[in-house]
């Protein structure tokens, strides 16, 4: 396992998201929303307002993540469980999505509020993957908090094609072991279909998070209970 590993640091985002270029995010996330609340799909208005603005990959990277319809940030919100649902419930969780944003955010590193209330990161798996110093810190987390919200048992789904999945299953599964509830881990080559099915889930990918029945936003809990204040960012000027 890799030492002292900043998961998700880009050396360009100090320049992509400084005051500066943050402020232009926010006029630009404006129109992103204008457009799509249009129906304008989100890669056709990306790359509209981004060359309108000259924006980075990252910085369009950020708009697709952060921005979303009305439409469905009120979807989102009205399946949104609160920690009191939780209790005595079967939980399913998109297990490289929460890790790795966790990882990211134990490292420091570049994290978005979006508009439907989750926290996303700019990282893509493209299929490779490798545990690091803050993997442990990340399921440890995750495990302390679903002790606290009392539910009954966690079903981690992992993308079976991901490099390193096989391992990420085993530290899972041992670090999981000591907590009152019951876990278990699939790998699966297709999550995200699996997960669309299953209620309540945590995640923050937007396509299950639409389709789904209900979800819990898992990441912000442990982020805030085991971090604390956490300088993300907010590229909206304000919530709609």
């Amino acid at each position: 396992m890799s030492k002292e590993v900043k998961r998700g640091f880009v050396p360009t985002d100090e320049r992509d998201f400084s005051p500066e270029n943050i402020e232009k995010l926010k006029s630009a996330s404006e129109e992103v929303y204008f457009l799509m609340n249009r129906g304008y799909p989100v890669k056709s208005v990306t790359t509209f307002v981004g060359n309108h603005y000259l924006l980075s990959e990252r910085q369009r990277l950020a708009l697709a993540r952060t921005v979303s319809a009305e439409a469905h940030i009120q979807n989102r919100k009205q399946k949104e469980l609160s920690d009191a649902d939780l209790a005595g419930k079967v939980i399913y969780i998109d297990g490289f999505n929460i890790i790795i944003t966790l990882e990211i955010a134990f490292s420091d590193s570049m994290l978005f509020e979006c508009m439907d209330g989750t926290v996303r990161d700019l990282a893509g798996l493209r299929g490779t993957y490798r545990l690091v110093d803050k993997t442990d810190m990340a399921i440890r987390a995750v495990c302390e908090t679903l002790s606290d919200l009392k539910i009954q048992k966690a079903v981690f789904y992992l993308d079976a094609p991901v490099s390193n999945s096989g391992r990420l299953k085993q530290r899972i599964v041992q670090l999981s072991e000591n907590f009152n509830f019951a876990s278990e881990v699939i790998l699966d080559n297709a999550v995200d279909y699996l997960l669309k099915q299953k209620s309540p889930v945590v995640t923050a990918d937007a396509i299950i998070l639409d389709e789904c029945e209900s979800w819990y936003n898992l990441t912000k809990k442990v982020i805030d209970s085991h971090i604390g204040e956490y300088a993300s960012l907010c590229l909206q000027k304000k919530t709609p």
